[in-house]
């Protein structure tokens, strides 16, 4: 308890060092036994999204592709091959498009990706909605643990005191962890996965429309 002796009182009787170590380490060891490294790696990648304020834009990324169609039509689809592109999806669909590939196949390559990435988001997502799952729970347990410790130290009053604090302290640290931060977390991810899914959705017809314009007359027409 020493590392709280510095804060108030009324702050102090609400912070347990067995009841955050239950509840926090019960929810992550649970989080971690149920969900793949992978997923792991990208919730936790994730919350850098929620640090930077503006999300995906589809506005800059239309403008580049713009570029690079001007690009394209004065020098040819080669010449994109030394264009230097951030997005890494767009920047697949240009190498797609330097190496001939039909627009078609372009077109399938960019849904391909933007799923993928939705499938990741969802992941991510998915990863804090089992943790606000699972922090209740773990203040639960953590609530009868201090229950049987109360009822085994019932000869000594001194003890019963402690046990039940860890009983109520559980049980308000998993609500806590679960409404206030895991919960929040999941909500803000869909809907930041929502905006770049939606956005991303608008680079498909330009992206598309680049690989058509590098085709001969007659191969255009058929491929509109």
């Amino acid at each position: 308890m020493t590392i709280f002796a510095d804060m108030p009182d009324w702050l102090g009787q609400f912070l347990d060092p067995t009841a955050l170590i239950l509840v926090i380490g019960g929810t992550l060891l649970a989080v971690v036994l149920r969900t793949p490294v992978r997923d792991l790696g990208r919730a936790v990648s994730a919350l850098r999204t929620l640090v930077r304020g503006v999300p995906f834009a589809a506005a800059p990324a239309l403008d580049q592709i713009a570029a690079l169609g001007r690009i394209a039509k004065r020098h040819g689809a080669l010449s994109l091959d030394r264009s230097v592109i951030a997005d890494p999806d767009i920047a697949a669909a240009v190498a797609a498009i330097v190496d001939g590939k039909r627009p078609a196949e372009v077109q399938v390559l960019v849904v391909q990706r933007r799923r993928a990435r939705i499938e990741r988001h969802a992941a991510a997502a998915d990863v804090w909605c089992g943790a606000a799952e699972i922090a209740p729970a773990m203040g639960m347990i953590g609530t009868l643990i201090g229950l049987v410790r109360m009822f085994v130290a019932m000869a000594d009053p001194s003890a019963i005191g402690a046990a039940m604090a860890i009983a109520l302290l559980t049980t308000l640290y998993g609500a806590l962890l679960a409404n206030l931060v895991a919960a929040p977390i999941a909500n803000r991810l869909k809907r930041r996965a929502r905006v770049e899914a939606l956005a991303r959705a608008e680079l498909e017809a330009p992206l598309v429309a680049l690989a058509t314009q590098e085709l001969p007359r007659g191969h255009a027409a058929v491929a509109a």
